[in-house]
């Protein structure tokens, strides 16, 4: 068994407290049409202690992101298909929903536990990012979380942070939030199984947990994603080892079977991408649209069949999907989208003889996290407290714009635009020289909504809604790359690890070129077409180009970026994005959206 021990469940409590609560509950509005693989529905009867089997209710869900109030844009709704086969988006999310979907979810369900899949903190908005996640943590405490992987955002801050963030005490720089209170740190394990310290090459925190009751024992492992370290900074990852995701858990699974547990869920802080994006769609039928393709599909032909059933995550898509096992058996995966708008609620039938999971038996399907059900109380009092720590700083204007600014569902971004042509102007105050910028489109985690929030007026952007859109505290640097290095980097985009899943830069205003979507890999990059004002770019000329840390550091796999020479570290880009907007805007003169015409795309 791993080392550390498992900090006090709350098990026991919650079978009180929650039954107790249950009865101010309401039941959901709508109920969610039904998804892949039958759900069997809830209160079967003839599963009680004394039957052979028991259906073990298992909620789950990932990449939360500290979206404690409900996301706004594009990000706060799920796309839902209709029987006539039309999609429609439905407003969802928010832990005051989430908390009361799962409460309702769980009730006449003595066996059900709750699990995630990672990334529940990071890349958080304001109310929960400014003090550094703790509210995140709280309310997953009162959700009766009881497991979760790590993601790859849990290393944001580091490891030393990560272990704050589950052992508890107040922040090393920042102190105590609340005077007379401390941190009290999460009430569940994070599971680091194929995350190892360099120096011990022994797991970072519990490889894997048993969930246990009335004789029943269901084995979780939590890994991330093997290539954490290239989409993190290094020194969120400095001292640790990230492993095979397939080894790791087929290494664990034997381990747990050894101890006599059969039925086993990997966590798996890894995704992939569904042929349709309705959180709804028969996964499993071509005929319906179904189908998934990304890095899931080969890792969970490869994981043992030893373990019954893969909760998955960072991809923030929604799927219920079957991929057989090394064995060709069928194996259920599933995502619940992101932010909280989604859950899922999975029956795994578990079989007291062979202590295993009847695979024929399991069930799933994704349910909305609708906001026209009522509110958690206890969430609705946590959100408020610590919007009123959060106030002085969040309600700050920081600039006007005339319309919604999106981060867009095409390659190039009004947003990224946005984004790109503050960094460039921050980097012409340290560096006139300074030809260009480039920004991660992974960096941009929210729209800039022009509606009124709260006490504001329409189109006022707030500093805690800039927040929400680039909440990493990276620096704006700036490197000399020779114009090969930046073409190379424009080819990085569509090639190499990125090939699969493109990572399209966001560019600042100059910088032009053509993507053919017809052509495969870094062919996709008409090189003929890159321009900088108007001008061919020169392979053997230096050009002066900022972008945040994150890249600068060669992340998301852009190795040219990383070899730039003649740093210079500027401001945060937050800052950058404020001042830019307060430089540019005014309540009479709001922003308008760029246009985002600088990357002519073929299709």
């Amino acid at each position: 068994m791993p080392a550390t021990p498992p900090r006090p469940h709350r098990r026991g409590r919650r079978l009180l407290t929650v039954a107790a609560g249950l009865a101010t509950v309401a039941a959901l509005t709508a109920a969610s049409p039904a998804a892949a693989h039958g759900h069997p529905g809830h209160g079967h009867p003839g599963h009680g202690h004394s039957s052979r089997t028991v259906d073990v209710q298992l909620l789950s869900f990932n990449d939360f992101h500290g979206n404690l109030e409900p996301p706004a844009g594009s990000s706060g709704s799920v796309t839902e298909l209709q029987p006539d086969g039309t999609t429609k988006p439905v407003a969802a999310g928010g832990v005051e929903y989430l908390a009361s979907s799962l409460r309702t979810a769980r009730k006449g369900h003595p066996y059900s536990v709750t699990a995630a899949a990672g990334d529940l903190i990071g890349a958080s908005p304001l109310l929960s990012g400014l003090f550094h996640d703790e509210p995140t943590i709280e309310a997953m405490n009162k959700l009766d979380l009881d497991v979760t992987s790590v993601g790859n955002h849990e290393f944001d801050e580091g490891a030393t942070e990560l272990a704050r963030m589950r052992n508890g005490g107040c922040h090393p720089t920042d102190g105590c939030y609340e005077k007379g209170k401390k941190f009290r740190g999460a009430d569940f394990p994070y599971l680091t199984a194929n995350v190892t310290k360099e120096k011990t090459g022994k797991p970072l925190l519990k490889p894997y947990w048993v969930w246990k009751q009335n004789g029943v024992k269901v084995g979780f492992i939590g890994v991330t994603l093997e290539g954490t370290p290239d989409i993190v900074t290094a020194e969120g990852v400095k001292g640790l080892a990230f492993h095979d995701e397939v080894e790791t858990i087929n290494k664990y699974a034997k381990e747990l079977d050894k101890q006599g547990v059969k039925s086993i869920v990997a966590l798996l802080h890894e995704g992939g991408l569904p042929a349709n994006g309705a959180y709804n769609y028969d996964c499993d039928s071509p005929a319906a649209g179904g189908g998934i393709s990304g890095p899931i599909v080969d890792i969970a032909k490869g994981i043992t069949p030893k373990v019954d059933a893969l909760v998955t995550g960072h991809t923030h898509n929604a799927y219920v999907c079957t991929i057989p096992d090394p064995a060709g058996n069928p194996r259920l995966v599933t995502s619940a989208s992101s932010f909280g708008r989604l859950y899922t609620d999975t029956t795994l039938t578990y079989d007291r003889r062979t202590r295993d999971i009847v695979r024929a038996k399991v069930g799933s399907a994704n349910h909305v996290v609708s906001r026209t059900q009522p509110k958690a109380a206890d969430m609705t009092a946590l959100i408020s407290r610590w919007n009123t720590l959060a106030a002085p700083v969040a309600n700050q204007a920081v600039g006007w714009i005339s319309a919604d600014i999106p981060r867009g569902t095409g390659p190039e971004q009004p947003l990224g635009d946005l984004i790109a042509d503050a960094q460039l102007a921050h980097a012409k105050t340290l560096d006139p020289s300074t030809s260009l910028a480039l920004m991660n489109p992974g960096g941009i985690r929210a729209d800039l909504v022009h509606a009124a929030s709260g006490a504001e007026g329409d189109g006022v952007v707030t500093y805690g809604e800039a927040f929400t859109v680039q909440p990493f505290s990276n620096t704006v640097n700036l490197v000399t790359l020779t114009g090969a290095q930046l073409v190379s980097a424009l080819q990085e985009q569509v090639s190499g690890p990125n090939e699969a899943s493109p990572k399209i830069l966001q560019v600042s205003d100059g910088l032009t070129y053509t993507l053919d979507q017809t052509k495969t890999g870094a062919a996709r990059v008409d090189t003929a077409s890159i321009r900088l004002n108007g001008e061919p770019v020169d392979p053997a000329a230096t050009y002066r180009v900022a972008m945040n840390s994150f890249l600068a550091g060669g992340g998301d796999g852009f190795t040219s970026l990383g070899k730039g020479t003649s740093p210079l570290v500027g401001s945060d880009d937050l800052k950058a994005l404020n001042d830019y907007l307060t430089a540019n805007s005014s309540a009479s003169t709001p922003l308008a959206p760029p246009k985002a015409d600088r990357i002519t795309v073929v299709k």
